[in-house]
């Protein structure tokens, strides 16, 4: 009898063990299996837009894309004999129409891709033109191993022309997808200049199509449809003028057979802050990066002393020389202790045991403001900065943007250095002496910028305001005053024209043009010179890459200041001398396209 008990009570149990679990199935986990079942039912594809193409700003494509297609072959024809021998005879195919091709890299990435989980067609050609591939299209679009669909490339027409600017695109990488989870669906995306500041804009927003599909795979029915789009961004580079100065530094060597000329050119509406170009030379075609780079190609550039790979126009920190010279002249005239300051240049001054020389060794006798910026005289500043101190120059070139980004539309814009005594303490644990005040004054020693800064300081001295650089021709215009008077700016803007045209001014003999340009010169030394050195060595007796840097800045017309344009020449020497040439051909080029009348 207790054996059949113990039966029945595990019959009973079982029993209830089975309809408790049909009951859980059929109730508590209908809406689990529910959304399950959704899932095997429903399908989503997500879609790319085809890039946004970059205009200038007269609507001239910069960067577009070419359309042509893809070929992708069936995978699983590894797996015998006969398949083998099939895939080969479609790589056969691909290379006898297309010669250029390199067929054991096709083979290596299906070999890659071709796994026993993998049900899709694998690509094995990411592009081939249209003009090319259209005539090839019948056949390989009726053989069924073949998977034939549009594509495009991303293409630069002017090639090396602002590519600093303009910037690349390139294929996605897995470090580019962490940052962004949705580059996944892309297949290249913006690396530098506008195509990585616009990215989001310029590759869009991802399509999704959400259907309905059967037990063998195919849609039944469309549950809803968001197409891919992106948008077209305008750029105010004028891209016959980008052109025109690119042509003037296209050169393999410069004049003495020495390295490719290595410079930064800007070109800047004053009053909206639109760059007209921006060129940071020797350039690199941006098309090698669109297929991938080869390591020889990347050398090449990595390891070029004239550093072409880097936009020299915002990420080249140099000392200004004395183009900073304007900028102290405001603070100066700002500061009780200096505001009426002349002097009596006689070649130098001492400060402590060490001599400070002006670059003229037999002085500049008498000297006031306005001859101190015509003829740069350094004693004038020499002076004028151990009466004001650091700090007072160091809050006074804020003022003017130094030490911080311009705020242009470019990606990672360096800032410069700005020093005073504070920075020194925070980054040495050393205190400020005062021969670098001095140092300072004349735009040497650890007083550094870009020559986008620079272009925009000179902006504000004609202006009045300092206005924020942009490349996006949508872009709102924003500025802001600058501590200087009327009466002030006009004196450091005569002292600016005389630069040019004054017969001792330092740009006299290196200007050639008819348009009325004011300016300031300026030589910024990479190597000190000795104490004991009496007279210097001439800058082209010098090895080239230690001679000092070359800096114009200027605008034009005088009397309606329209335009700066702003050049360093590295290596290069005196700054009118070295730099004249080029600024005034820029500013003929200006006339030319109607923009200086």
């Amino acid at each position: 009898m207790i054996r059949f008990n113990t039966v029945l009570i595990f019959i009973l149990f079982v029993v209830a063990l089975i309809v408790y679990k049909v009951f859980y199935i059929s109730v508590y986990s209908s809406n689990q299996y529910k959304a399950i079942s959704k899932q095997n039912r429903t399908k989503t594809i997500y879609t790319s837009a085809t890039r946004g193409v970059i205009l200038d700003r007269n609507n001239k494509y910069i960067a577009v894309n070419d359309l042509g297609f893809s070929i992708s072959i069936a995978p699983h024809l590894q797996n015998s004999k006969q398949d083998i021998e099939k895939l080969n005879s479609l790589f056969d195919m691909i290379k006898s129409r297309f010669a250029d091709i390199d067929i054991n890299k096709l083979k290596q990435v299906y070999k890659k891709n071709d796994s026993i989980y993998n049900h899709k067609f694998i690509k094995v050609i990411n592009y081939i033109s249209y003009e090319e591939f259209f005539k090839h299209y019948a056949i390989f679009n009726s053989n069924k191993y073949f998977e034939i669909a549009p594509a495009n490339k991303r293409r630069y027409p002017y090639d090396k022309v602002a590519s600093h600017i303009i910037g690349y695109t390139g294929k996605v990488s897995q470090k580019d997808i962490k940052r962004d989870k949705k580059n996944i669906y892309f297949k290249a995306i913006g690396k530098n200049g506008i195509e990585r500041f616009y990215d989001s804009s310029l590759k869009g927003e991802i399509g999704t199509k959400k259907f309905i599909v059967n037990a063998l795979g195919k849609e039944v029915k469309t549950i809803s449809d968001t197409k891919p789009k992106s948008k077209n961004i305008q750029v105010t580079i004028d891209i016959e003028l980008q052109k025109y100065i690119s042509s003037l530094f296209n050169t393999d060597t410069n004049k003495n057979d020495e390295p490719s000329l290595s410079a930064a050119v800007v070109v800047m509406d004053i009053k909206t802050g639109e760059i007209l170009s921006a060129g940071s030379y020797p350039e690199y075609n941006p098309n090698i990066f669109v297929n991938g780079i080869s390591h020889k190609q990347w050398d090449d550039m990595i390891y070029n002393p004239d550093k072409p790979f880097t936009n020299k126009v915002i990420h080249g920190l140099y000392p200004p020389g004395s183009v900073i010279k304007m900028a102290h002249s405001v603070g100066f005239l700002n500061n009780p202790a200096t505001q009426n300051h002349k002097t009596r240049c006689k070649g130098s001054i001492t400060v402590g045991k060490r001599k400070f020389r002006c670059w003229k060794a037999s002085g500049h006798k008498k000297v006031e403001m306005r001859k101190a910026i015509r003829e740069s005289c350094d004693v004038f500043f020499y002076e004028a900065s151990l009466k004001s101190g650091i700090n007072n120059m160091a809050k006074n070139l804020s003022m003017f943007g130094f030490g911080e980004k311009t705020g242009i539309d470019m990606p990672r814009e360096f800032v410069g250095i700005n020093p005073n005594k504070l920075w020194k303490k925070k980054k040495y644990k050393q205190k400020w002496y005062i021969g670098e005040t001095v140092n300072t004054s004349i735009g040497q020693g650890d007083l550094l910028a870009t020559p986008l800064q620079i272009a925009r300081y000179t902006a504000s001295l004609a202006y009045g305001k300092l206005v924020t650089p942009k490349l996006n021709i949508n872009n709102k215009t924003t500025t802001i005053d600058i501590n200087a008077t009327k009466q002030q700016l006009k004196l450091i803007q005569q002292g600016m024209i005389d630069v040019v045209w004054h017969k001792k001014g330092t740009a006299n003999k290196g200007i050639s043009t008819s348009i009325k340009i004011a300016g300031k010169t300026g030589t910024a030394q990479t190597t000190s010179i000795a104490q004991n050195v009496i007279s210097r060595i001439r800058e082209q007796d010098l090895e080239y890459y230690k001679r000092s840097h070359a800096w114009l800045t200027t605008y034009a017309p005088y009397d309606n200041p329209k335009y700066v344009v702003t050049m360093l020449l590295e290596h290069g020497g005196h700054g009118g001398g070295a730099c004249g040439p080029y600024v005034s051909k820029i500013y003929e080029k200006l006339k030319q396209l109607n923009y200086i009348k």
